[in-house]
Formats: structure tokens, sequence, C-alpha cells
């Protein structure tokens, strides 16, 4: 195992955000507030409470889980991206280290950062909304594990994109919106019979449904479906990226 190689990447990944620390960090939080502030306090207050849970706290879950999906995929893609465009890749690809050290480089500090995010947006819904999380150990493995998963789907991204505009395509045009139809402001369950079935197609409800079941000890699914299934789009996106080494593809020509 080459650590100096994982270390080098990882370093190197961390630095540039915080070489950006503003648009890194604080945008993402500054926004979360104002969802706080406009959905927690101004609509909240006028809503009754969720499985005996008040608006403002349930949606906290749901508000985490859209910063760090759209957080992993970003930082992990841009971040493999650049050696793509310049032409560093090569580099890379000639040193004496393997794929998995180069994810584990990479991956690594996309999740770090999206963790990080996740961890100030609790500590800042604290000052909005009084909420007690019910399997703390169980929160921050759910948060650990879907970081480095989406991590992973963002490396994929960036490996895939031609260009700057590409990079953006998946988190805005189809994670965003799966998030917001997926239960980040309300329960599937206040939905038509037929809605909830249509909804469970949604990979991102098994997510936010696991993640508040952490919190709340309330879930839309079941915590095993939550996480198996975000174990298996993990394999799926391991799978995927060793092929791409193993073949080549988009990194070698």
């Amino acid at each position: 195992m080459n650590i100096y190689g994982i270390r080098a990447i990882y370093h190197f990944e961390m630095a540039r955000t915080f070489r950006t620390l503003w648009a890194s960090i604080a945008a993402p939080v500054l926004t979360t507030s104002l969802y706080f502030i406009v959905f927690g306090k101004a609509i909240g207050s006028r809503m009754g409470d969720i499985d005996s849970i008040s608006y403002g706290a349930f949606i906290i879950p749901g508000l985490v889980m859209l910063n760090l999906l759209n957080e992993s995929i970003s930082n992990a893609s841009f971040g493999i991206y650049m050696p793509r465009w310049s032409g560093t890749i090569y580099e890379l690809l000639s040193a004496p280290i393997s794929w998995v050290e180069v994810l584990m480089g990479y991956v690594g500090a996309a999740a770090t950062k999206s963790v990080i995010l996740g961890l100030l947006i609790l500590g800042t819904a604290r000052i909005f909304v009084p909420y007690e999380i019910a399997h703390p150990l169980w929160m921050i493995a759910f948060l650990l594990l879907t970081a480095v998963t989406f991590s992973l789907f963002g490396f994929i991204i960036g490996l895939w994109a031609d260009n700057f505009q590409k990079l953006q395509v998946v988190p805005m045009l189809i994670v965003t919106p799966l998030t917001f139809l997926g239960g980040a402001f309300y329960s599937i369950n206040m939905l038509p019979p037929l809605w909830q079935k249509i909804t469970l197609f949604n990979p991102v409800v098994y997510l936010i449904s696991g993640f508040r079941w952490s919190f709340y000890g309330v879930a839309d699914v079941h915590i095993g479906e939550s996480i198996g299934m975000t174990f298996g789009f993990l394999v799926i996106c391991l799978t995927f990226v060793w092929w791409v080494f193993k073949t080549g593809y988009k990194i070698r020509n």
C-alpha cells in the first residue's frame, strides 16, 4: 500500500478546499440556513407535526442529505476531472500507485469534505430548531457511508464528463430533483397510495429515510432496506471504477 501516494492526493484535494473555503463550506451552510428560516420558522410554525416531530426538526435529515449528495458528487467529480482536463492524469497513471490508492485519495478527500459540511449544517440547525439524535452512532455511520458512496459516484462522473458543463448535469438535473421528490421536506406516507409505490423507485428515498431513522427512530422504509440499497450502489460504483482503470476508458484516450 502506497501510503505516501494516497496522502499526497488527499492533502492536495483538501488544500484546494481550504483555498476556496467560501464556495466549498460557507456558501452551502448559509444557503441551508435560509432553508431553516423559510421552512423551519416561517412555514414550519404553521404546519402540524409529522410522526410526532415538529416540521422544522423533521426536515433536518433531508436538508443535510441534500447538501451531502451534491457536495460529495461535486467534490469528487471536479477532483478527478481537473487532471484529465490539464493532462496531468498521465503522470498519475504512470506513478507507482494502484487504482485503489488513487480512489482512496480522491474519494477519501471528497467524503471528508462532505462529512465536515454535514456536521456544520447539523450544528447550524441547532441554532434554529431544537432536535435530538436517537441513534448517534448510526447517524455517523450513515453519514460516512453516504458520503463515500456518492463521492464514488462523483468520481465516475468526473471520468465520464468531457467538459465543465457535464460535471453539473447529473447533480442539478437528476440528483437535486430526486432529493426534493424523495421525502426531504415531507413523509412519503402523506402521498396517495399509488404515488407512494412510485416514489419507492426513487433511490434517494432510502437514503433520506434511513438517515431520518437515525435521528428520530421513524422511517418511511425499513432501515435494513436503506442500508442494503446504499451498499448495493456502493458495490456498483466500485465495479465500474475498477472497469474504467482496467480498460483505460476515458483516461488513456
